[in-house]
């Protein structure tokens, strides 16, 4: 078979804020951080949580709109696919792997706790709309870029509605 599939979802919270650059043919590309937390049972029934920290990259219009609203620890969903990439320091081949998204919903600002709203906003395609919740906004969106329809969820929800 020689089709696969490469599909990342996370929900997390931004752990810096997003970096804006733009390459020398005028292309935007925006760099987040982002933090993902799962809890779990240890041996001894113990609750312990484990942390994991994601490069994500989010190209053209959708990067550059998106930069101008997202901030450190703002929560939101990715939807993309995982890109790895070479590279030569001090004479040793390194390797990094990061998300390209695709799709991005804002989860509610700063979450509950803080304070922040509470209705998702989504960024990105979508085949006949995407995201729902309270007014969307969505960002610009590329001609020909990839994108999904994940339906509507509630951001006061803590789970990922699949």
């Amino acid at each position: 078979m020689a089709d696969g599939l490469n599909r990342v979802m996370l929900f997390g919270n931004l752990g810096a804020d997003p970096e804006l650059r733009v390459t020398p043919s005028g292309q935007a590309i925006l760099k987040l951080r982002m933090a993902t937390t799962e809890s779990y049972l240890d041996k001894s029934n113990t609750r312990q949580e484990r942390t994991e920290w994601h490069s994500i990259t989010i190209w053209g219009k959708r990067g550059e709109a998106l930069g101008k609203i997202l901030t450190k620890g703002d929560r939101v969903f990715i939807e993309g696919s995982l890109r790895t990439s070479s590279y030569e320091k001090n004479g040793e081949k390194r390797y990094r792997t990061e998300v390209i998204a695709n799709n991005v919903i804002l989860g509610g600002g700063r979450g509950r706790a803080a304070g922040g709203d509470d209705a998702p906003r989504t960024y990105g395609g979508g085949r006949g709309g995407g995201g729902g919740g309270a007014s969307p906004t969505p960002a610009p969106v590329e001609q020909g870029a990839p994108a999904d329809d994940f339906g509507s969820f509630d951001a006061g929800d803590d789970e990922i509605p699949f």
